[in-house]
């Protein structure tokens, strides 16, 4: 049924029995985009999600009949894009379909090589997805982490607040922008060791935030080889704000 719905839509759909067969399918056609079922008769889905996300930044619409918000943050933890719950309508699923696919189309890519700042003081490995300060890996929220997976990705770029929603909250997200202010303010008191005078995530008045350090091993030019650059910063030059 949801295939007949996607094709309808015109998407070229590929469907696979088992988890066995959907990493295969995977493997050999890089979709654009993976609808996982969690309900798989030969590993948990949210292994497969985790195989996925050890080389791919695909987006990943989970579903499943779980309703704990316990499991839903799970999901995301592992690096599901989206999460639907059952019964569901197909339609919002296309829609949901259609909504990751513009999102991923304007998203940065996170960087394949660990980032390292501060003499490995605050180490970033986004492939493995684990960010650790002296050593100590760092127990982030899925939405901090995305939000400085968005601005550490490109260290000086200036994300403006609705980019850093877009990227780090969804296309449906309903609150206020300045819900990212609160979201920074506690990465940075998990991030910097002086969260009164960051280091790091550095505010542009007016503007939105960027990430201020030059790391001392990245794939710099990694995202422009995917040929995937982040969207164009939007408001007046960036000025550095006083300490």
């Amino acid at each position: 049924m949801l295939r007949s719905y996607l094709e309808h839509e015109g998407f070229a759909v590929l469907t696979a029995g088992s988890g066995g067969e959907a990493l295969a399918a995977f493997e050999r056609s890089a979709p654009a985009l993976v609808v996982l079922d969690l309900m798989l008769p030969d590993l948990p889905g949210e292994e497969l999600c985790r195989r996925i996300r050890r080389s791919s930044r695909v987006p990943i619409l989970m579903l499943t009949a779980k309703v704990e918000e316990a499991d839903r943050l799970r999901g995301f933890s592992l690096g599901a894009d989206d999460y639907l719950t059952k019964p569901f309508s197909p339609r919002e699923l296309v829609a949901r379909v259609h909504a990751l696919l513009r999102r991923s189309s304007r998203e940065p890519l996170p960087l394949a090589s660990p980032l390292s700042f501060g003499g490995d003081e605050l180490v970033m490995d986004f492939a493995r997805q684990i960010v650790s300060r002296d050593g100590s890996p760092l127990r982030l929220t899925p939405k901090e982490y995305r939000i400085l997976l968005t601005l550490a990705s490109h260290p000086g770029r200036v994300f403006a607040r609705d980019e850093l929603i877009r990227f780090a909250m969804g296309d449906d997200f309903s609150g206020f922008d300045r819900t990212v202010d609160a979201h920074v303010k506690n990465l940075r008191k998990k991030l910097e060791p002086d969260p009164d005078r960051p280091r790091y995530i550095l505010t542009v008045h007016g503007v939105g935030y960027r990430f201020a350090a030059t790391p001392a091993t990245a794939d710099a030019s990694a995202g422009q080889a995917r040929g995937r650059p982040g969207a164009t910063p939007t408001g007046p030059p960036a000025k550095e704000p006083p300490p």
